[in-house]
């Protein structure tokens, strides 16, 4: 098997036969096994005792594990390829199938919610102790329930509605091309491989990627601002209609979160703002500059080794990253490489970022990104592998429905392998300079997350501010908040490409539906990581 194919996912491992067609067959009979259920319990659980809610949540799980194969298979093969004609049809059937389920099971949780409000002592009944977490979940949503008839029509909006924009984002996003000059060589690039080139030693290359990227991003401000202005507006919206007291109401609830918890952690990055501001002043002393341009935010140092790791290479490094920190965690991880559960490939059409997807019937996961060898990259891997290790854990010790993480716990896995990997390639026989390189990535990326992404949080809230105060948020005024954003965090720290002003539309966070405030969750999870790691320091074997 060739490099390329091992760096490529096997699908076939979900599915009983991977034709479209029986694809489709499995689509359409979820939808009937959902009807089925609705039929057997519809109108009857606010009747129920705790023997009678743990027998539905057994079929309820029944029918997750029946069917979770097919439906991962048709939104990881899209995600893989937006251009391939089959993808499109298996997302298409997907997303009607999808839709129709959760409409014909919209009932559960408003029937559950009048359940707990009239027998409340259900949540600690020891007979559904496995289902705890999801009871009080419902528990704290009842406030915001409506009734069946318009949670389905919300649902039916939602499909051609901000899902439908959300979509539109991705799609577009990978299946742009960038044409770009390397070494005296006109290439088109997709955007996977450009994004490459960001922490490329030349600086000008650097450069010159940023602003064709950025350039030719706001050439299409149309379709990001329309897409983000209408997710936006339908959240504030959705906001009226559920009485959710704010825009972030929402986002605390599925991160079993408080408000006054946030609002600490968000005061902390503010007022600490100058820390993120030295460290980027003390790196352009380092790279020899009086200031960082943006394209050297994430840029090795100077006299770093200018190394590309094959993918053979960065699953020894990661594999002996986790198993130094638990034999069977690592071979968890290396079994994800040998059944070829990553995808690496870098191709047009290609969703871009990363992410792991849980398969809970296959007790594993499925891991998205574009691999171009930079050490960037190896760290990125070793993230969404600790994701896959929540995967391995969680499906082992809960049920499918009451399997749900919420994203401040669900990054935590991923950004403790990120220093399981650091620690490891420091544990080696390293030069000064390749030493000092993988600290920087470490800082980089501490920066980016606990600092950077805090600007993606003000961001967000200042457009929901802008569209309650009437204001019209066409291209160019979303970058103005972008750019005060920014400021906040900035300062006048960094020089700044006047393309960069566009950054926010590439960024699919902004855009995922009924998703709101994906970002905070990565400050939170940095600074916890950063605590649990000194105890597992301390602490050795015993933390494990």
């Amino acid at each position: 098997m060739t490099e390329s194919e091992k760096m490529s996912w096997d699908l076939s491992q979900l599915v009983d036969f991977d034709d479209p067609g029986y694809i489709e067959e499995r689509l359409t009979a979820a939808i009937k096994a959902a009807e089925d259920i609705r039929e057997k319990y519809r109108g009857k659980i606010e009747h129920f005792d705790a023997s009678q809610v743990l027998e539905m949540f057994d079929s309820i799980n029944e029918f997750k594990l029946q069917f979770d194969g097919p439906i991962k298979y048709a939104r990881l093969i899209y995600s893989a390829d937006m251009n391939n004609v089959v993808a499109k049809q298996l997302n298409d059937k997907y997303r009607n199938s999808f839709a129709l389920i959760q409409q014909a099971q919209a009932f559960i949780n408003l029937e559950l919610g009048v359940l707990l409000t009239i027998k409340p002592e259900l949540i600690n009944d020891p007979l559904l102790n496995e289902y705890k977490h999801i009871l009080e979940k419902v528990q704290r949503n009842i406030p915001y329930m409506l009734t069946e008839c318009e949670e389905q029509v919300i649902i039916a909006k939602d499909k051609n509605g901000v899902r439908a924009w959300s979509m539109l984002q991705g799609d577009w996003l990978a299946t742009r091309t960038y044409e770009i000059e390397i070494d005296g060589e006109t290439k088109m690039l997709p955007y996977g491989e450009i994004i490459g080139l960001y922490e490329h030693p030349n600086r000008d290359l650097r450069k010159r990627a940023h602003q064709i990227v950025y350039e030719n991003l706001g050439k299409d401000e149309i379709v990001w601002s329309s897409a983000l202005r209408s997710v936006f507006s339908d959240h504030l919206t959705m906001c009226k209609l559920r009485n959710w007291p704010s825009p972030m109401t929402q986002s605390f609830i599925a991160n079993d979160v408080d408000e006054e918890t946030i609002t600490a952690l968000m005061n902390v990055i503010e007022k600490n703002v100058q820390v993120y501001r030295n460290y980027l002043r003390l790196k352009a002393k380092a790279m020899g500059l009086e200031k960082l341009g943006n394209w050297d935010i994430d840029a090795p140092l100077p006299n770093s080794p200018d190394k590309k790791y094959t993918w053979q290479e960065a699953r020894k490094d990661i594999v002996e990253a986790y198993t130094c920190f638990d034999e069977e965690i690592g071979t968890w991880i290396d079994e994800m490489y040998e059944r070829r559960h990553i995808d690496g490939q870098v191709r047009a059409g290609k969703r871009s970022g990363a992410f792991c997807m849980t398969w809970y019937t296959g007790k594993s996961a499925y891991i998205l990104q574009s691999f171009n060898g930079i050490m960037g990259d190896l760290f990125t891997q070793a993230h969404e592998l600790g994701h896959s290790m929540h995967a391995y854990l969680g499906t082992r010790a809960q049920k499918p429905s009451n399997y749900e993480i919420g994203s401040c716990i669900a990054e935590t896995g991923s950004i403790f392998g990120e220093l399981l990997l650091a620690e490891k390639l420091l544990s080696q026989e390293v030069s000064k300079e390749e030493r000092q390189a993988i600290l920087a990535v470490v800082l980089d990326g501490f920066g980016g997350a606990a600092y950077q992404v805090s600007t993606r949080v003000w961001f967000e809230s200042m457009l929901y501010d802008a569209i309650e105060n009437g204001k019209f948020l066409d291209g160019e005024r979303i970058s103005e908040y972008w750019l005060k954003a920014r400021e906040k965090m900035y300062g006048d720290s960094v020089e700044w490409l006047s393309e960069m002003k566009w950054w926010w539309t590439m960024k699919l966070h902004f855009y995922m539906a009924n998703y709101r405030y994906y970002n905070y969750p990565y400050v939170y999870a940095q600074l916890f990581v950063y605590a649990l790691y000194r105890l597992y320091k301390e602490q050795g074997k015993e933390f494990v």
